[in-house]
């Protein structure tokens, strides 16, 4: 057809106001974004594939041609769950959780983990923005009502792909972690459903009252082993190494004792050493953080199986369990007792848990002299540390009074130091930072060694918590002990059997022949036992526990459980027997929870911390980091439910310039900023102290809570008051007779 000249042409792009367009956005967004991403990141899991068409799908068919008041906020809450989730895992290696949902719009919550460089994966938002973006502008395009919104029958699509992942759990389940398996929705919806479930069994049965369950065979103290040893061990003291999130994985010989698939030798040196001593390769680690590690290692007891308050802060408030840690026994048998970290103190407190536990000297990052290698925001980079830690041994060993020392390592705790030629040897500086911590321990044993400390010394080589390996099994829980003593041609090179944390305290008391109290638990790793024995830990999200007699029970976030054939507990593989939940399975969430009031007796309602310790605190011109530069130690609370809160707060300067000091207090529950009416804090001068007091309600328990104070300034300042306490709420009944009281006395 010819064009008249002069005649002008309009082109219109028809196709961009076909709803086909929309749809085809649509499934960009809602399908093809998510399974990119899960590929790009690592996450490749047939489940959690099948768990990503089952959600988008199911949105795809609810939004499509829906009206705008569904289809903005459904595609906002699924952005921010997308990109929460990919930001919570890298961070700190775990989902959100329902209590993170009011929160998942705050970006800070990675800022410590990412060093203030933002998002991880910052392609994500960016592509969630184009995307989304796009589809907003189609739908604005088209004519009302032009096309008709998805038939229900479509429904049909994502319930029967809900349907497949549910009989594969069933059929075949999967040990990976939440992540790979589900994506956040479909997580949140398995939950509800289960927890419907479980409501509506509760229900048919009755409600019929239970009696509480055994934990006995936990919690109890069994020295009933036959001794490797045939007297008292003739080391004077004890050192004990702890190297942070180091997993048994990393080991040589830790790998072959249980065939393990993982074909890398990331501690080639250590690895030498292990073959010197007697190594526990079978060893639990009962969860995460460093601060409930050291607690379960250090005072024989089961650390919180939860995310609930530490045990070490709770042990704050109860001076009689504390005097039974191993600390505190082996200084009342003579031994000076001395903690040396190379990071600060005061987060998570252990400027007072660790005296608390009887360490006569606590020292952290301050203490060192020597200048690190590298700088890094933890602490000292390892190297430096054990450069620092041999030679306090060595002012140690010129002392006529025999000693303990507890070390603990920051370099391997992300976002993970090494210096750059280390960097360039390894694929990531995950990697790196391992390598560089084998050279640092292995010179650190060469110097003992050198200095003869091994020969009148019992060295004990362990791990706060393990870091993880992807796809190696049970990594999460996959400790080790290696334990070197001047008698180790008595000792076997590998030593048999489960052990944990938690029989460290036994196990070091029983080497002196030294009497065990009757609350401290476990059994002793100088002794071979005839049978198996009970363990139990929680990492990843997921409480395992082993009953001695070859079968381990994994219970998930549904409280769904799996049972495995397992002679041991750590083991590379390990045959399917079935799965089961409802009342069996709520017991052995019901072992934890005893288990997790050994201390505080299962009340949470009153609790009263004081986390000042009247100590000099330098400032720093700047503060920006939460966590490095928080100068309180009170993290990780656990608030009651209908209680309140009152916190009052007093700091005085010790010497500031004429500037004074600028101080701001912060709240997170799940490392997630938390908005609360906090006072503002006043500036700090040389004349006039801060003092604050205020109190905020908690209608729903707050887990995970944490307090962070911040300064800056030139010069020193003391908190003389830092003071938390929670009361239950008063109900109305209660109120309204209070005031009765109160009129009645008034004249």
């Amino acid at each position: 057809m010819a064009i008249a000249p002069g005649v002008p042409v309009r082109v219109t792009c028809n196709w961009l106001r076909q709803p086909s367009s929309t749809l085809l956005t649509l499934g960009l967004l809602l399908l093809a974004l998510p399974l990119l991403s899960r590929y790009t990141l690592g996450w490749s899991h047939a489940y959690g594939y099948l768990s990503d068409l089952a959600v988008g799908s199911l949105l795809v068919v609810l939004l499509y041609q829906r009206s705008w008041l569904l289809s903005i906020p459904l595609l906002l809450v699924w952005c921010i769950f997308t990109l929460s989730t990919a930001e919570l895992v890298n961070a700190v290696g775990r989902m959100p959780e329902p209590a993170d949902l009011q929160y998942l719009g705050d970006a800070q919550f990675v800022s410590h983990s990412t060093q203030g460089s933002g998002l991880s994966q910052p392609l994500l938002p960016l592509a969630m923005a184009v995307l989304v973006a796009l589809y907003l502008g189609l739908r604005s395009l088209q004519t009302p009502r032009r096309a008709a919104a998805l038939s229900r029958t479509w429904l049909l699509l994502p319930l029967a792909l809900f349907a497949v992942h549910t009989v594969g759990q069933q059929l075949k389940p999967s040990e990976a972690a939440q992540w790979l398996q589900f994506n956040l929705p479909h997580k949140l919806l398995a939950e509800s459903s289960n927890s419907g479930q479980q409501h509506l069994a509760d229900w048919l049965a009755g409600n019929e009252p239970s009696s509480p369950p055994d934990i006995s065979g936990l919690n109890q103290l069994d020295l009933h082993g036959t001794p490797l040893l045939k007297q008292a061990g003739s080391a004077r003291n004890v050192l004990i190494i702890t190297l942070e999130g180091v997993t048994g994985a990393y080991l040589q010989a830790s790998r072959q004792a249980i065939g393990s698939s993982y074909a890398q030798d990331p501690m080639p040196r250590l690895s030498q050493w292990a073959e010197r001593g007697m190594l526990t390769t079978d060893y639990v680690l009962h969860g995460h953080q460093t601060i409930r590690g050291l607690y379960a290692m250090l005072c024989g007891d089961y650390n919180k199986l939860d995310s609930g308050t530490p045990k070490g802060v709770e042990l704050l408030n109860n001076p009689a369990r504390s005097e039974q840690c191993l600390p505190a026994q082996l200084r009342e048998r003579g031994l000076s007792t001395h903690f040396l970290q190379g990071a600060g103190l005061r987060f998570m407190a252990k400027d007072q848990i660790m005296p608390q536990m009887g360490f006569d000297k606590t020292l952290g990052r301050d203490w060192f002299k020597n200048k690190p290698y590298i700088e890094f925001p933890w602490g000292m980079d390892d190297k430096a540390y054990f450069e620092g830690a041999l030679g306090y041994v060595q002012q140690l060993r010129k002392k006529r009074q025999p000693w303990m020392l507890t070390l603990l390592t920051v370099g391997t705790h992300q976002p993970y130091s090494a210096p750059q030629d280390y960097l360039d040897r390894h694929p990531n500086a995950k990697l790196a930072a391992i390598a560089y911590l084998d050279d640092a321990i292995a010179d650190f044993l060469n110097g003992l060694e050198k200095q003869g400390v091994m020969k009148d010394t019992l060295v004990i080589v362990t791990s706060d918590e393990s870091h993880g390996v992807e796809n190696v099994r049970l990594a999460s829980a996959w400790g080790f002990n290696l334990l070197l003593a001047p008698e180790q041609a008595q000792l076997p090179a590998l030593k048999q059997g489960v052990y944990g944390h938690v029989d460290l305290t036994a196990s070091v008391l029983d080497y002196f022949a030294f009497p065990v109290p009757a609350n401290i638990a476990g059994r002793s790793l100088l002794r071979e036992y005839a049978t198996g024995r009970e363990i139990i830990s929680y990492t990843n999200g997921l409480l395992r526990q082993h009953d001695g007699n070859g079968t381990l029970t994994e219970c998930d976030f549904q409280n769904v459980c799996r049972r495995y054939a397992s002679p041991g507990f750590i083991a590379d593989s390990a045959r399917y027997l079935g799965r089961f939940s409802g009342k069996p399975a709520r017991l052995i969430s019901q072992q934890a929870a005893l288990l997790d009031q050994s201390l505080s007796h299962g009340d949470q309602a009153e609790q009263r911390y004081q986390f000042a310790n009247l100590q000099p605190i330098k400032l720093k011109p700047n503060a920006s980091d939460d966590w490095a530069d928080n100068l309180v130690g009170a993290q990780y609370l656990t608030l009651g439910k209908d209680t309140q809160t009152t916190v009052t707060l007093k700091i005085r300067a010790l010497r500031l310039d004429k500037q004074g000091a600028t101080l701001q207090l912060k709240t997170k529950e799940y490392d997630r900023n938390v908005d609360l009416a906090i006072p503002e804090l006043p500036l700090l001068t040389r004349d006039k102290p801060v003092e604050v007091s205020f109190t905020f309600d908690n209608p729903h328990a707050r887990k995970a809570f944490s307090f962070h104070l911040l300064g800056q300034g030139q010069g020193a300042i003391e908190i003389v008051d830092f003071s938390v306490s929670s009361t239950p709420l008063q109900t109305e009944e209660e109120l309204l007779a209070a005031q009765e009281g109160l009129d009645e006395i008034a004249p």
